[in-house]
């Protein structure tokens, strides 16, 4: 790939803010993927029942919807959001170190909703500043912010494997009946939707015997040089309080308009600050007189975000599930590989995204990922019974869903001339969707139990189905 020379030079001047963002987000991917894989273990150190421990999920979840929201309100100046971004980092790598402390499962579902609350600031922010320092040309820098998180969604559950528990962590006398299901548990947990493993019953007192709290301090080392990097940043820009003798900003109106858009900003260039209050969609004045295409543009690109993000949610998390019911019938350890492959293919994406997105146009790889997705779903729908085509199917949903937030996020910024405030309601609606979602095919899950009948697609399928 060959950068243009204005691309490469802008590049060059942000490198260390565009690095650190990268970071953050990677702290992001670290944080989401962990929870899945040692949920039993923490049920476990809790001595909670499965209907319990799975509601850490929500609170996680729950808390990143209001994290994207608290995110917006840092974006006036450089300072809040490099301060708001360093206390997150921080507070992801203190939540790793604290996680083996709590023996109360209400506890550990506040210390997780602390955890959401950071992930959300994170998301929002990190998109923003982005969007911010490249403007028109952000695509590529997103493409690659969102390969950091899927490469940290990977490496979290790698990590917390070793340490996991093959056998029940409870001992007690129901202990050898409970861990012949174990495996199939572990791989059935599902977010925000405890009652579909009511019917399993598993030890809530006993000797506790589990190593995952080194998983946890494991990652919490891992993850602490990313408040440092943000720390340095911070020291690099003058924010510090201790050595804010100058002001120097991360770019300033006037360099950024030197770089993008020569013509159209020097008239905001020279006062920065009402170009930051402009820009701020929290003040109502703002919307005044504004067209209506202004918050149709706002609402297609959060409902395009509902949508594939949930749908990521939703089939990550009930795909296994899917898999080793009737009609398919895979065998447990078989279809255990179905949500890494998927999330392979996901980060996969997001890598083959970063080269595409600088020569393709975000509007034509949104294009694609829509359709691709949408004929994915169908084929999946028509071949519901082959398995091999559940695999190919599940590869290619991956791939298509990898590149669609960045892309829309571009999209959108760039059909509102960077006046309006996508980031903030774009991230808000990919958290929306991603709770809701679940939550709609988790109850199409208990139906399906209930009665055979039922279809699990009825349910997989009922999002994409409903927009047509």
């Amino acid at each position: 790939m060959v950068w243009d020379e204005r691309v490469a030079a802008l590049f060059r001047r942000n490198l260390q803010p565009t690095l650190t963002y990268w970071s953050v987000f990677f702290s992001f991917g670290l944080c989401i993927a962990f929870l899945g894989p040692t949920l039993l273990d923490l049920r476990c150190q809790t001595q909670s029942s499965l209907s319990q421990i799975t509601w850490v999920f929500f609170s996680q979840q729950f808390c990143l919807l209001l994290g994207s929201c608290l995110g917006g309100v840092f974006k006036r100046t450089l300072s809040q959001s490099l301060v708001a971004l360093f206390a997150s980092s921080l507070a992801i790598s203190v939540v790793f170190a604290i996680i083996p402390l709590c023996h109360n499962v209400v506890v550990l579902a506040v210390v997780m909703a602390m955890a959401g609350l950071a992930m959300g600031c994170i998301d929002t922010i990190s998109n923003m500043q982005l969007v911010k320092i490249y403007q028109k040309d952000s695509a590529i820098f997103l493409q690659a912010l969102h390969f950091f998180v899927g490469f940290g969604a990977l490496l979290s559950p790698l990590i917390a494997d070793p340490f996991l528990s093959d056998t029940n962590c409870i001992l007690s006398n129901s202990t050898l009946n409970a861990t012949s299901n174990l495996p199939h548990i572990r791989k059935s947990l599902v977010p925000h939707h405890p009652g579909n493993l009511s019917y399993y019953e598993l030890p809530m007192k006993g000797m506790v015997v589990t190593r995952v709290s080194y998983a946890f301090w494991i990652m919490a080392l891992i993850n602490l040089p990313v408040p440092i990097a943000v720390f340095f940043l911070l020291y690099k820009e003058r924010l510090v309080p201790c050595f804010n003798n100058g002001r120097r900003p991360l770019l300033s109106a006037d360099e950024l308009a030197m770089e993008t858009q020569p013509a159209e900003k020097d008239n905001h260039s020279a006062h920065p600050p009402q170009l930051q209050r402009a820009l701020s969609c929290c003040q109502s004045k703002n919307f005044r007189g504004a067209p209506y295409s202004y918050f149709a543009v706002h609402v297609a690109g959060a409902l395009v975000l509902f949508m594939s993000d949930g749908i990521i949610g939703e089939y990550s998390g009930f795909v296994y599930s899917y898999a080793v019911e009737e009609p398919l019938s895979v065998v447990h350890k078989v279809a255990g590989y179905l949500p890494s492959l998927f999330w392979g293919f996901i980060t996969l994406g997001r890598l083959i995204s970063i080269p595409v997105s600088y020569r393709m146009k975000p509007a034509t790889m949104v294009s694609i990922n829509v359709v691709g997705v949408l004929v994915t779903f169908l084929l999946l729908l028509i071949f519901s019974y082959s398995v091999v085509f559940l695999f190919v199917g599940t590869a290619c949903l991956g791939l298509f869903l990898s590149s669609t937030f960045p892309s829309m996020l571009a999209y959108t910024e760039d059909i509102l001339q960077y006046k309006g405030c996508a980031t903030t309601v774009l991230v808000t609606g990919a958290a929306i969707g991603e709770m809701v979602l679940q939550l709609l095919v988790g109850s199409v899950s208990e139906k399906k139990r209930k009665n055979p009948g039922y279809s699990w697609w009825d349910g997989l399928a009922a999002p994409l189905c409903t927009v047509s």
